[in-house]
């Protein structure tokens, strides 16, 4: 290549830097953190059903776990569990209204899926509740796990995943059987208690319910085994790589509280506690407040207003709840579950 040809490289090169150099900075959008502290709360979407993880009464009070993760971003950003507005949003329009910017995180009963959190312009920082689909017998049938439900019929709702659930469960066991499908949930549910089905499947929390609502709750269990796994937790807008973190973080501050004994009741005599990484949690030593910009704080709001996770869940989806599930993978690791917190230093 002949010199003047380098030369002339060289003065274009310096002429386009200078041309973008001198051009008016672009404006940055503000993202959700600096969003949602500028208008004093956060917009939560959620909508009326499934119960235990959102719901609404007849008085517009919203309840649920899910609800209670964005009343604990809340405390965790704005200091306190009540800086949230709720948006009532349909499972159709969720992601529209997500991408759209009028809400800043959606926390119902969202599951996580390779296509949704990589093809659709959202990501789920994390697993709030590890739902599934199951499957829920009588006891007078005398079956103790999935296991023995070859030949079984089986009702369904036609309009889900379920019925593919159930045949890539069963199909992979080799175990025959059959399906019932029924357009609407309570047609499902009254075919089972009509006896026209041995069994019926959907997600547990559903089929915690029915339990619930049919005439003798303790003549029915749900099996240890699910026909598919589905990691519910919150969605956010992909590309805002702060808020990400401190959605991550308070759903990890949830339960590295309840796997280090702090409690609501607790929280306030835990923070003169020897144990290192109970100080480094509560921000008395060195703690992550500062890198996700919420104060040294945070974790302290968090559990003083809302809870632990095992709280969480007792409240709204445990044993104390009307739906009385069992924690089974919601347990801390330490206990057989597959919830667990990496390290708050």
């Amino acid at each position: 290549m002949r010199p003047h040809f380098h030369r002339a490289l060289r003065v274009a090169a310096v002429a386009s830097l200078a041309l973008v150099l001198s051009a008016p900075a672009a404006p940055l959008q503000a993202g959700v953190l600096e969003a949602a502290r500028a208008r004093g709360h956060l917009i939560c979407g959620v909508g009326d059903g499934p119960q235990g993880f959102s719901s609404v009464d007849r008085d517009g009070a919203w309840s649920g776990i899910s609800v209670d993760f964005c009343r604990a971003l809340a405390a965790a950003v704005l200091g306190s569990k009540d800086a949230v507005k709720y948006r009532a949003v349909s499972g159709t329009d969720h992601l529209s209204t997500l991408l759209a910017g009028e809400i800043d995180v959606y926390s119902r009963h969202a599951a996580m899926s390779s296509s949704r959190d990589t093809a659709l312009e959202i990501r789920f920082p994390g697993v709030l509740v590890f739902d599934g689909q199951g499957f829920m017998v009588r006891k007078s049938q005398g079956v103790a796990s999935a296991l023995e439900l070859s030949g079984a019929r089986i009702c369904v709702m036609s309009d889900t995943a379920d019925a593919q659930g159930i045949a890539d469960y069963f199909g992979g066991l080799k175990m025959p059987f059959e399906l019932a499908r029924y357009e609407r949930w309570p047609d499902a549910v009254m075919a089972y208690d009509n006896k026209s089905c041995q069994v019926i499947s959907a997600d547990v929390s559903l089929l915690a319910l029915a339990r619930q609502l049919s005439a003798e709750p303790s003549d029915h269990i749900i099996l240890p085994e699910s026909a598919a796994m589905h990691l519910v937790g919150p969605v956010i807008r992909q590309g805002d790589d702060a808020w990400f973190s401190v959605v991550r973080w308070t759903l990890y501050a949830l339960v590295a509280a309840e796997e280090l004994g702090i409690t609501g009741a607790n929280v306030d005599s835990m923070k003169a506690s020897g144990s290192p990484q109970a100080r480094r949690f509560l921000g008395i030593e060195m703690g992550p407040g500062r890198n996700l910009g919420l104060g040294a704080e945070w974790t302290q709001r968090i559990v003083k207003q809302i809870g632990n996770y095992g709280e969480l869940f007792e409240r709204h989806l445990g044993l104390k709840s009307p739906l009385k599930l069992e924690r089974r993978l919601n347990s801390l690791a330490g206990k057989g579950g597959l919830q667990y917190a990496p390290p708050f230093r």
